[in-house]
């Protein structure tokens, strides 16, 4: 997370990013930035930390491709997952609807959790740490895909 965002996004769509994802407290005006990265040519996203209440993205999610559920809070790898995030997935795959956005979550992904966030709703899954930590990367990611 860097704030402020806006500042930085055309050097990430000149670097080849094809989706910039910004936390929703990474500037003053989210929406702004969201028009800005589609002005790019990029997919949009946005990122709610575990204190951000959902309805922070209610009012753009018809500019996003995709919702990230952070369920650490963001800064270091191999935190534990933070089990009070599962109902706000929920509450955000009902926000979404039928919208063709994606649902990500990032922050403990383990095999053990994995299953819970999918069955929340999650489409996309990040699993840093539990992975690159194991002695197979191929089974690691085999055992989060369920």
């Amino acid at each position: 997370m860097i704030a402020p965002v806006d500042p930085y996004l055309e050097a990430f769509a000149r670097a080849g990013a094809e989706r910039i994802i910004v936390h929703a407290e990474a500037g003053p005006h989210l929406e702004r930035t969201l028009q800005a990265i589609g002005a790019l040519g990029r997919k949009a996203g946005v990122a709610l930390n575990p204190a951000t209440p959902e309805q922070a993205i209610a009012y753009v999610l018809e500019r996003v491709d995709l919702a990230l559920v952070m369920t650490v809070n963001p800064g270091f790898g191999g935190q534990k997952f933070l089990p009070a995030m599962l109902p706000k997935i929920r509450r955000v795959r009902e926000m979404i609807g039928e919208r063709p956005i994606h649902l990500e979550v990032d922050g403990g992904i383990t095999a053990e959790t994995a299953p819970l966030v999918r069955e929340a709703g999650a489409d996309v899954l990040v699993a840093g740490s539990s992975v690159f930590r194991a002695p197979s990367y191929a089974a690691a990611i085999a055992a989060r895909r369920g």
